[in-house]
């Protein structure tokens, strides 16, 4: 009743494509809600990167096998394009916050289709920002999806787990081998006692090439963290 009259004194607009909404739950119309493409079978067994085409049985694509991540698996929910795409973007560079319940029902929905012998964790962490780029952004959009998953599925969510060293140029216009090179021991852990023997789901919103994931789970297991597991909203980019 609440959420009806605030509709009624305050109109919202669709987050995709601008246009009033009146019974439609969250942030997007059901127009634009039906746009957003889950990431869905097939995908590789390690990262999550979906493939076009048949594939017979479970497989693990080219670039894990040669780079073997440090991450045990990694999960995103949808595609990084369309209405998803403006939503992140939103919630990432301009605050947003209205559709972070929108995010973290993705990522809650992903978490409950992973296997139950997947889901044992002992914490929830976010990548962290440079400290100086968190100031001038006011937050860092990875804790707040993070601490929203934790609350939904029951798991805690423990901040300053992993610590960034150095500010890094935007991974948007890389090419994968820049993204690896330009991560390269960013992160850090400052107090291995609190991720030895953890396992320790990793939350970001969106995951390209896997590089800075890849890197925060580097870090993690040389500090002695039993098991990193990545999920993030989206995939692409």
């Amino acid at each position: 009743m609440r959420s009806a009259a605030l509709d009624m004194l305050f109109s919202r607009s669709c987050e995709g494509c601008g246009l009033a909404m009146l019974e439609e739950p969250g942030s997007l119309c059901w127009d634009c809600r039906a746009t957003v493409k889950p990431v869905a079978v097939p995908f590789c067994e390690r990262c999550g990167d979906p493939i076009a085409g048949l594939v017979s049985g479970p497989f693990e694509c080219a670039g894990c096998r040669k780079m073997q991540p440090a991450f045990d698996w990694a999960r995103s929910a949808v595609r990084y394009d369309g209405a998803a795409k403006t939503c992140i973007r939103r919630f990432k560079y301009k605050a947003g916050f209205w559709v972070q319940e929108e995010l973290v029902d993705w990522l809650v929905a992903l978490w409950r289709t992973c296997p139950a012998s997947s889901r044992a964790a002992d914490f929830v962490a976010g990548v962290p920002l440079y400290p100086k780029r968190e100031r001038e952004r006011g937050y860092n959009q990875a804790v707040l999806l993070g601490e929203g998953l934790g609350r939904r599925i029951g798991i805690p969510f423990q901040r300053r787990v992993l610590w960034r060293n150095r500010a890094t140029a935007t991974q948007t216009h890389l090419t994968a081998a820049q993204r690896v090179h330009n991560v390269r021991g960013v992160f850090s852990v400052p107090w291995p006692r609190r991720v030895r023997g953890a396992r320790i789901v990793l939350v970001d919103d969106v995951m390209t090439t896997g590089a800075t994931v890849n890197e925060c789970a580097r870090a993690l297991k040389s500090a002695g963290a039993a098991a990193v597991m990545v999920l993030t909203v989206a995939r692409g980019g």
